[in-house]
């Protein structure tokens, strides 16, 4: 096509390839007839000299992206956090049973609002690939916050009967329903919008936010613990958790209002290469991708939801630990965790994703065992140990996963793609593994059953790792390079 053409004029130039028009598509001048080969992952990658011309990122957009993401995923589970804190509770004030039997029902609900959530992943992020990231992920924090504020404000069975349960499964639908566009939405975002070489270390803070989330659940509960009786904790103390979504909702949204969309996802619509029925194309043309993510996740989930939502009820149930002494010891870990994740994301850099990713199901094959067996050990020293193999483990996955199974995706589908495939595996493995696990150890009596379900999860997920290409360093599938905007230092020549 010759140069100063009118499609050149109709549009900047792409920041990898040639300039050239866009499959199927048309300029705005109408005059673009050339085709364009699909970009996909095994497109062979961009040369360093083609990178070094991709999209720019500043350092104060980034910043903002992260952020964002990080508040809203922190925002979800700290609801989880604090259901998972409170399930003995609330299963003694919404199902007027004692001990095994109501908790058990009291994780049948935590466990009955995932089912919402493949349908939230299916509603939002073919939405999200649609209209835009930024938007949809406001949405999803406003409806995530009114379902975990509705919970603080329920009457319980002794007030209405039956019913309580009902609206406490109906506020759970609704949180399960939004959290299924939140967490594939959050971690596109923050991918989207990361440079190449420091993708990992910046997506970490997405799960950063899930233990800051945790750990402000936990601790506000140990807090209540402490300062309350027992019958006032039963009578309103256990609101209070569950009410302090509302402000962090808030500002949550105050953050996400102040977003642009992530450069990958601007890039595309401007080039007018995002789908027009994503939901289609997602299951017609790659559902292979999205057997390899479910694959990856489950063992994400279970590991999750058994070491940060189930533990406290264990250590109390069937340990003999006190409410608060469980709860110390989790607060101690998330901490550690915290301290630890940014580091684990910044060796996904440098040494890619799926070496952290397969020293983590490899050690939960051989060390979640152990672990348990320290605990059945009734010692405080040795329970602290077992916790921090476990809290180690799942720490090399979060601060792996969040650029590792997004980028799996094309950009024009990666929202939906990734929101489908997550919230079906976590909605069918990962929030039902608290609910899972209490029923085995009821039927059996057998406390190593967690293990065996941690076990089981990383005999599934690490087979399916050598199915993924390594995307470490390099751009994301269907998208240019994204860079800082920061000055390189100058490389230097070897003679």
């Amino acid at each position: 096509m010759p140069a100063g053409s009118q499609c050149d004029r109709a549009r900047p130039p792409l920041a990898v390839h040639r300039p050239i028009c866009p499959d199927r598509r048309r300029s705005p001048s109408n005059s673009c007839r050339t085709k364009i080969p699909v970009m996909s992952s095994t497109a062979p990658e961009a040369s360093e000299e083609d990178q070094d011309d991709g999209l720019s990122l500043t350092t104060s957009g980034i910043r903002r992206s992260v952020a964002a993401a990080a508040m809203g995923n922190a925002m979800e589970w700290f609801d989880f956090g604090v259901y998972g804190y409170l399930a003995t509770t609330i299963g003694e004030l919404f199902f007027q049973g004692q001990g095994g039997g109501s908790l058990v029902k009291s994780f049948g609900v935590f466990a009955i609002s995932f089912l919402a959530r493949p349908l939230g992943g299916i509603f939002f992020g073919p939405l999200g690939d649609k209209v835009g990231r930024s938007k949809v992920l406001v949405i999803t924090i406003l409806m995530m916050a009114a379902g975990t504020t509705a919970v603080g404000v329920l009457p319980t069975y002794d007030t209405i009967g039956i019913w309580a349960p009902i609206l406490l499964i109906v506020t759970r639908l609704i949180q399960g329903f939004s959290t299924g566009g939140e967490y594939g939405g959050a971690a596109t975002f923050i991918v989207e919008s990361s440079p190449d070489d420091t993708r990992g270390f910046l997506s970490s803070f997405l799960e950063f936010g899930t233990l800051g989330g945790y750990t402000l659940g936990a601790g506000l509960v140990t807090l209540m613990t402490v300062l309350l009786s027992d019958q006032a904790m039963h009578s309103w103390g256990w609101r209070v958790p569950f009410l302090c979504a509302a402000p962090l909702g808030l500002f949550g949204l105050y953050l996400r209002l102040k977003l642009e969309d992530s450069a990958a996802f601007t890039s595309a619509s401007e080039k007018g290469e995002t789908s027009r029925s994503p939901l289609r194309e997602i299951i017609t043309e790659h559902w292979g991708r999205m057997l390899k993510c479910i694959g990856l996740v489950v063992l994400l989930n279970v590991a999750y939801y058994t070491v940060l939502t189930y533990l406290p009820s264990y250590f109390e149930k069937n340990l003999n630990f006190s409410s608060t002494q469980s709860l110390e010891m989790l607060i101690g870990v998330y901490i550690a965790m915290m301290i630890v994740i940014p580091f684990i994301g910044r060796l996904s850099d440098n040494v890619g994703r799926k070496p952290v990713f397969m020293a983590s199901s490899i050690g939960f094959l051989l060390l979640a065992y152990p672990a348990f067996w320290l605990f059945q050990q009734h010692s405080l020293g040795y329970t602290i140990i077992g916790l921090a193999i476990l809290a180690f483990l799942v720490v090399l996955l979060s601060g792996t996963i969040p650029s590792m199974l997004p980028a799996i995706f094309p950009t024009r589908i990666r929202y939906g793609g990734f929101a489908i495939s997550y919230n079906i595996s976590t909605s069918a493995i990962g929030g039902t593994a608290p609910f899972v696990i209490t029923a085995l150890i009821s039927a059996t009596g057998n406390l190593f059953m967690p293990a065996f379900y941690l076990m089981l999860a990383a005999a599934v997920a690490l087979p399916t790792l050598f199915t993924v290409r390594e995307t470490a360093g390099k751009p994301l599938a269907g998208s240019s390079g994204l860079r800082s905007s920061q000055p390189r230092k100058p490389k230097r020549r070897t003679n």
